[in-house]
């Protein structure tokens, strides 16, 4: 009886050793069959499991589609801050009647500060000319400019300096120079009081919606991005404990690492590049159709636009996938290395 056993231990061993070999062999010859079996059994996988791979699949692209939302958001509102920015000018008001010869001493003064970008001086005639274009077409307004008016108008009209700065956030020099400079001073309307502030508070409202944007999309995004890890992970670990019969077979015959993961690996990619798609379609789509409408309220959505309208698409497309199947990859690796050696 004991002979009998050995002679069978003796046999199994030969047979196992004459399957590794074989499957080494094969594995050497044909490695692309072995990497399509991989990707056909990790098919499968996701079909079998295909309500957890589903809900899995669709809390990975709202993690993805709140992440563009959140960059998206960020890029237009900044945008929109500097545009309103590089529109901002300051306007200085002086005397009726200031001579051309005092608007030209004043802007080579006010030059000077280096935060200076471009100067303008309207002198009063200038002004009244430009009040009676802005009303041409107010017949109450041009029905009463005789002559008479026009000069009694001139004479009470403020010549202007229209002025525009690199830094908004840096005009202290600049007021200084208005409030200190003996030529300023001496000119200076004292009625009407130079427009430092304006639009102030509506581009610090943007930028800090901007900055909520970034930060809350980012935290948003998190604790989505580690919901969907958890379903992956679920997802794969219910696959693992579900074959664990077949994985003992498959290391019985000499199978490797590699063909034992692969399939987790590729049920669990499947879900992230299906996501990947969904969130790149439903990102596209919804930008498409809020961008006309963001931009009849004054909000920039240029930048995006062009690369949406553009053969660059096919990267934001490309970049969606690619988050996907990292995620998809990172929540497998941590399922197989927690629970794969224990099937």
């Amino acid at each position: 009886m004991g002979k009998d056993i050995d002679i069978d231990d003796k046999n199994l061993k030969k047979t196992s050793k004459r399957g590794l070999k074989m499957m080494h062999k094969s594995r050497s010859y044909h490695p692309v069959r072995n990497e399509g079996r991989v990707v056909k059994y990790g098919a499968k996988g996701f079909l079998r499991n295909f309500w957890l791979s589903s809900a899995a699949t669709i809390v990975m692209s709202i993690t993805m589609i709140i992440l563009f939302i959140t960059i998206v958001a960020s890029v237009i509102l900044t945008n929109t801050a500097e545009i309103m920015r590089d529109k901002i000018d300051i306007t200085v008001y002086f005397k009726p009647n200031t001579s051309d010869e005092a608007l030209a001493e004043l802007t080579r003064v006010i030059s000077e500060d280096p935060n200076i970008k471009t100067v303008a001086v309207s002198n009063s005639e200038e002004e009244y000319n430009k009040l009676i274009e802005e009303n041409a077409d107010s017949e109450e307004i041009t029905g009463l400019m005789d002559e008479e008016m026009r000069n009694l108008m001139i004479s009470k009209m403020q010549a202007t300096m229209r002025i525009k700065v690199y830094n908004i956030d840096d005009i202290e020099s600049i007021k200084k120079i208005v409030e200190e400079n003996q030529v300023f001073v001496d000119n200076i309307d004292a009625e009407l009081a130079p427009t430092y502030d304006v639009n102030q508070k509506e581009i610090t409202t943007i930028t800090s919606w901007a900055q909520i944007a970034r930060t809350g999309g980012i935290v948003l995004a998190a604790v989505f991005l580690i919901i969907s890890i958890l379903i992956v992970f679920s997802t794969i670990r219910m696959a693992i404990f579900s074959r664990r019969e077949e994985i003992y077979m498959m290391k019985l015959v000499g199978a490797d690492k590699r063909f034992i993961r692969g399939p987790f690996m590729v049920e669990a990619e499947i879900c992230g590049l299906i996501a990947g798609v969904i969130a790149a379609v439903v990102s596209h789509i919804g930008f498409m159709f809020l961008a006309p409408q963001l931009a009849d309220y004054g909000i920039s959505v240029g930048r995006i636009s062009e690369v949406m309208d553009s053969n660059k698409i096919i990267l934001v497309y490309l970049v969606f996938i690619a988050a996907g199947i990292f995620i998809g990859r990172i929540s497998a690796t941590l399922a197989i290395s927690k629970y794969l050696h224990k099937a």
